[in-house]
């Protein structure tokens, strides 16, 4: 999909059918990193397609195979493959120049870079302090055990040091420092090292892993619930909606599987079967109006489009981390959603949106920012308005390279 604008309709406005999601890119980056340290001890099934993925895999072959003095690798927007490699790299023997896209040099690295260097890591800021590109010296010796991070940042730096702690020589202590932000992709991490024999205790704030070896181990990637939760926004402005997700577990480890409850109260019932996750279209949400996002902040801009679609004022907390994305995703909806009238507001750490001027224009085009989230976010309001635009619609590669072919298989009009 290289064009630069898409449009959408739907004209029956009916979803009915099965859609086969990609699996889960937040498992399958997990499972990569596992896998090359455990030198190939570890297999993985079902592993995802989404760009993000594929670009850490061939990083990692690179960082395997070094080609020069000084080698470079450019993960493009994936930030994932960003804050594992940060800590991987350290681990290998070699020189390495790690960057990214104009926008990752913009997206913070400070804080795990300096916990690193606190248990002993060579790297330097190639431009700007606590930005990438960095310039990573492999093979670091180990000195102190025991780092504290801050809890409220990203998630994402704490997996990339929990993923590498049983490889250090005297292992690792964790303080996490304040509220730990996106709590479920912490313990997705520890559930997977789990899976390969890797051992932690985790009391309070903090998590201690001893150094030990990865054990042989198939590491089987569930579909991704994130991908899932667009599906939940179409069955939920759709008139009739019945959708069948196959292989959606109900003791997920992925923390958007927050979506189930979350959506429940806009129209949307789940039903775990052996077939599949079935997403059946109710006549009655409920009349909540408040929703912490904290554990799950890649579900809101799903919701936000979606309360604000079906005119639904409410508020949201736990978006702090909305801002540092791979745009900034608070500044991204108040443009977005203002296109059809409905408002995001900002007060302090909660944000209201505000749905009493909404209005059906004929015809709404919709910026991405290079952001995969937001062009799947809006697609569904296809269902809502006679036709949409979708600027720059290539970007869903990043994480769910199938999207606008699985939403032409259940009817939308795609040109």
């Amino acid at each position: 999909m290289n064009q630069q604008v898409i449009t959408l309709t739907h004209p029956s406005k009916i979803i009915n059918g099965t859609v086969q999601l990609t699996g889960s890119k937040s498992e399958s980056n997990r499972a990569l990193i596992i896998q090359a340290l455990g030198k190939e001890k570890v297999q993985i099934k079902n592993l995802s397609q989404a760009f993000d993925t594929v670009t850490l895999k061939e990083a990692l072959q690179l960082a395997a195979n070094p080609q020069s003095e000084i080698n470079k690798i450019d993960i493009g927007p994936a930030g994932t493959a960003m804050r594992f490699l940060t800590a991987y790299l350290n681990l290998i023997k070699g020189n390495f120049i790690l960057t990214g896209s104009e926008r990752m040099q913009q997206r913070p690295i400070g804080i795990l870079v300096d916990a690193l260097k606190t248990i002993g890591a060579d790297i330097h800021y190639e431009s700007k302090s606590g930005f990438p590109p960095l310039k990573i010296e492999g093979g670091m010796i180990q000195g102190k055990d025991k780092i504290s991070i801050k809890g409220n940042i990203s998630s994402q730096y704490i997996s990339a040091l929990l993923l590498i702690a049983a490889t250090l020589k005297k292992g690792l202590t964790l303080e996490i420092e304040g509220e730990l932000t996106s709590r479920p992709y912490v313990t997705m991490t520890l559930n997977m090292l789990r899976e390969v024999g890797i051992q932690y205790v985790w009391v309070n704030n903090t998590i201690h892993i001893s150094h030990q070896e990865i054990q042989e181990a198939t590491i089987y990637v569930e579909p991704d619930w994130s991908a899932a939760s667009y599906w939940y926004a179409i069955v939920a402005l759709s008139n009739s909606g019945s959708i069948v997700l196959p292989g959606l577990r109900k003791n997920s480890l992925q923390g958007d599987i927050a979506i189930v409850e979350i959506m429940s109260h806009f129209g949307v019932a789940s039903s775990f079967e052996e077939d599949g996750l079935h997403l059946t279209k109710i006549s009655e949400p409920s009349g909540k109006t408040f929703f912490d996002m904290k554990e799950c902040p890649d579900l809101a801009q799903t919701i936000v489009v979606v309360a604000a679609a079906l005119r639904r004022d409410i508020s949201l907390t736990g978006l702090e981390t909305l801002k540092i994305k791979e745009t900034d995703r608070i500044a991204a909806l108040k443009t977005e959603i203002g296109k059809f009238g409905a408002k995001l507001v900002e007060d302090g750490t909660t944000y209201h949106i505000k749905t009493d001027e909404v209005f059906e224009p004929t015809t709404i085009s919709f910026a991405t920012y290079e952001d995969h989230r937001m062009a799947m976010a809006f697609a569904p309001l296809a269902l809502v308005f006679k036709n949409i635009n979708i600027e720059e619609p290539h970007v869903v590669e990043k994480s769910y390279p199938d999207f606008w072919k699985h939403l032409a298989n259940q009817n939308f009009i795609i040109t």
